[in-house]
């Protein structure tokens, strides 16, 4: 189970988004969560995020150690 609620789910994602893609964060919900009690593994989220004006949806996967993000992949939803 995850060390990490959702606020601190939704703070990290929307910094990390915001930092290395200029997007900022809508809503992310959790589809699957893969995280230890060491903050290490990965969580799989559909995340709508908001570039200028434009909106999109996609399916984001982090992979976090000790419990902050290191890596993303990504596929677009709509």
């Amino acid at each position: 189970m995850a060390t990490l609620n959702q606020a601190e789910i939704d703070r990290k994602v929307g910094a990390y988004l915001k930092s290395n893609y200029g997007e900022d964060l809508v809503n992310c919900e959790v589809l699957q969560d893969e995280l230890n009690e060491d903050g290490d593994g990965r969580l799989v989220t559909n995340c709508r995020v908001r570039v200028g004006g434009s909106e999109s949806l996609w399916q984001k996967t982090f992979t976090f150690r000790d419990s902050e993000i290191v890596n993303m992949t990504w596929k677009r939803l709509g």
